[in-house]
């Protein structure tokens, strides 16, 4: 069982979709501090031509968990779509793409950061194809552990015997392998090279959100493009 944890963040790069693409079953960690300036509510697409950032505009308090932030203005979903439109309208897959991604948004709670971002990432997976199994971690049950130590319950509490973690390729840097081994857990690290493809015609950028690629090139190829089968960018 290989079991993936991460923030809900706000309409992710492919990079977060390859991690749900790999996982048998992936935890949205929510009950945790707000990080101000995080991807947790922005991400950056193209604006002609322009990196731009796509940021939800939020009531936000000192040591809220992210379970708890709201949105400040409740017209926040029609500006993005609207935002959205403007800057891939030209897009080749714009026409089959826009409304279907509208209507998702349109379908959930404007409410609650967390729900809604957790809704939108499992529908774009849903329709990409990828069948990993979504939990919270308030579902779980896990205490009031932090850092290595609350992802080794997470992880505990999805899957007995040997389970395996999957993290992104930063958490080299800060993650204790010893801690969790003697857990009885193995760490495995994504690989994710990110994959080029046409943008028009500006120099390619990485690290854009999902929509970026889904307006470009549609459903099926961003699916392939998240499965890693693909060509590496410069």
């Amino acid at each position: 069982m290989l079991i993936a944890i991460h923030q809900p963040n706000w309409l992710p790069w492919l990079g977060y979709f390859h991690k749900i693409a790999c996982a048998d079953t992936f935890v949205f960690l929510e009950d945790v501090q707000f990080s101000k300036g995080s991807y947790t509510n922005r991400v950056r697409i193209l604006l002609n031509g322009r990196e731009r950032w796509l940021s939800q505009p939020i009531k936000q308090k000192f040591g809220q968990r992210i379970a708890d932030v709201e949105f400040s203005d409740p017209n926040w979903v029609g500006k993005h779509m609207s935002l959205l439109s403007t800057a891939y309208n030209n897009a080749p897959a714009y026409p089959d793409v826009f409304p279907l991604l509208s209507e998702m948004f349109e379908s959930f709670s404007h409410t609650s950061l967390a729900t809604f971002n957790r809704n939108l990432i499992e529908a774009i997976s849903n329709k990409l194809g990828l069948s990993a199994n979504f939990l919270r971690d308030s579902e779980l049950a896990v205490g009031s552990e932090g850092g290595d130590d609350r992802l080794i319950a997470l992880v505990r509490s999805c899957a007995s015997g040997k389970p395996r973690y999957l993290s992104g390729a930063g958490g080299r840097g800060y993650q204790d392998e010893d801690k969790f081994r003697a857990a009885g857990i193995d760490v495995e690290y994504t690989d994710f090279q990110h994959p080029r493809y046409d943008q028009g015609d500006t120099p390619f950028v990485p690290g854009l959100s999902i929509v970026d690629s889904l307006f470009r090139v549609g459903w099926h190829e961003t699916a392939r493009l998240v499965t890693g089968d693909t060509q590496t960018a410069p």
